[in-house]
């Protein structure tokens, strides 16, 4: 009861939303203002070129990585130092000292006063000091370079994360944009065959008062009404949930109208080798792959770099007015044994190296399955699509002659109502079929990094349903 109580408040929000007096009126807009509109308002967009911008702040901060580092110390100090010394041991040498003396100096008499048995010395004093310093790293074995490189990888990945999002946002932007367009064109549909079925009904039911068809074939169109009313409510429904996800997708207040009509190109595109050539060259995945390469390759380089010698200089000056302290020199520093085994962390880049290669070989052979399914489903839609035109021929002939023949009274009011149930039918799969191949055209896009391209196709179209 509490889950039919949500799903009865989300409508009623929904209604409300689209019947509002502000958002009454649809905004009509076409899928390149809709494109634009995802470009400056998409969050998922903004996140990813935050992530680009982030590693190339980070690339720019680490240009002067391996220069000269200056610093100033400064310290102010106050101390007090105690020193006790005992000097029993002083007084026993003295005494030991005068007995030793030759006999005639014995019988002089000497007075040696003896010392004070310990003596406490205590100093205290304060002062300040100050110094500048620097160390120039004049080789480093590459460290900084590879540091460099990484950083300028991790970019490269970035950039690719983004490509990729914006593909898959011009793919989610063509799904929800035609599938609103598709949704209404079938709530529209629905509508009027449930008011040609209501006009229907109430000549049946004249009909029948006036005893000219019988009460099962009044029943009979009496539940088509119903069944109608059921279509074009739940297709209505939907027309309603597609037109707020395009709203919510491109971040605009109350429904949208989708002005850019469903299309097909009726001739083949171009071949097969066109899009996969085009996918290996520009897909995002293998720029992806590409940058784990580089920086697996630039980790490497900077295990090596730590077996390297390293050659600084140096220098420290004190900061006073008179005879200042100071040093310079050259220092090299060369790691003769490390607790770490560099070989084996050499090897483990090496494998990740190895290891970007095989995913790039795998990642090209994914892409080129892709591409090629993606070029099938395209092929089959606009097939399906064009093979649908006989089917609608026939719908608005028999549409036409069972009219006739109700006007004449030569056929039955249930048979028109088929008729026309048949005919919303025919035209609304005519709309699937031709936003399938709009859906198969922008999967075929994305997966070979042509989604930019889809504007162009969509100018090509020679069929629209408008």
């Amino acid at each position: 009861m509490k889950k039919k109580n949500k799903h009865l408040l989300a409508r009623v929000a929904l209604a409300m939303a689209f019947a509002h007096p502000a958002a009454s009126q649809a905004q009509p807009l076409s899928f390149e203002s809709a494109w634009q509109r995802l470009l400056s308002g998409s969050d998922k967009l903004a996140a990813a070129q935050s992530a680009v911008d982030s590693k190339r702040l980070q690339g720019e901060g680490l240009k002067g990585l391996g220069g000269p580092v200056v610093s100033v110390t400064g310290a102010s100090y106050v101390y007090n130092a105690n020193l006790n010394i005992n000097l029993d041991p002083v007084n026993q040498g003295i005494a030991q000292a005068t007995q030793s003396l030759p006999a005639p100096l014995k019988n002089v008499p000497i007075s040696v006063s003896p010392l004070p048995s310990q003596y406490i010395y205590n100093r205290h004093e304060s002062a300040t000091n100050a110094s500048v310093s620097a160390i120039w790293p004049i080789y480093a074995g590459g460290a900084a370079d590879s540091m460099r490189g990484f950083v300028k990888a991790q970019g490269d990945e970035a950039q690719a994360d983004a490509a990729r999002t914006s593909h898959e946002l011009a793919t989610l932007l063509a799904q929800r944009y035609f599938g609103a367009q598709l949704a209404v064109r079938a709530a529209r549909l629905r509508a009027a065959a449930r008011d040609n079925v209501a006009r229907h009904d109430s000549t049946a039911e004249r009909l029948l008062a006036a005893g000219l068809i019988s009460r099962i074939e009044r029943l009979q169109a009496q539940s088509a009404y119903e069944e109608a009313k059921r279509n074009a409510l739940k297709a209505q429904d939907d027309a309603d949930m597609a037109m707020l996800a395009l709203a919510r997708t491109i971040k605009v207040a109350g429904p949208v109208e989708a002005l850019s009509p469903l299309f097909v190109i009726s001739q083949p595109l171009e071949p097969l080798p066109h899009f996969t050539d085009a996918a290996l060259r520009l897909h995002p995945g293998l720029d992806k792959v590409a940058a784990k390469k580089a920086q697996a390759e630039q980790l490497h380089e900077g295990e090596e770099a730590m077996r390297r010698p390293q050659v600084f200089a140096f220098g420290q000056h004190q900061i006073k007015s008179d005879n200042p302290d100071w040093v310079a020199g050259i220092g090299v520093r060369w790691t003769l044994w490390d607790a770490v085994n560099r070989d084996t962390l050499a090897a483990a880049s090496l494998k990740q190296v190895e290891q970007a290669e095989r995913t790039d070989a795998q990642a090209r052979n994914d892409i080129a399955l892709l591409v090629e399914k993606n070029w099938r489903a395209l092929e089959n839609a606009r097939r399906q699509f064009l093979g649908q035109q006989t089917s609608a021929e026939l719908a608005a002939e028999v549409l036409r002659l069972r009219t006739a023949a109700l006007r004449e009274g030569t056929g039955t009011a249930l048979e028109l109502i088929d008729a026309e149930t048949n005919m919303a039918k025919v035209q609304t799969e005519r709309a699937q079929a031709a936003y399938e191949y709009v859906m198969a055209l922008a999967n075929l896009l994305e997966s070979c990094g042509l989604s930019e391209e889809f504007s162009a196709y969509m100018a090509r179209a020679d069929v629209r349903v408008e």
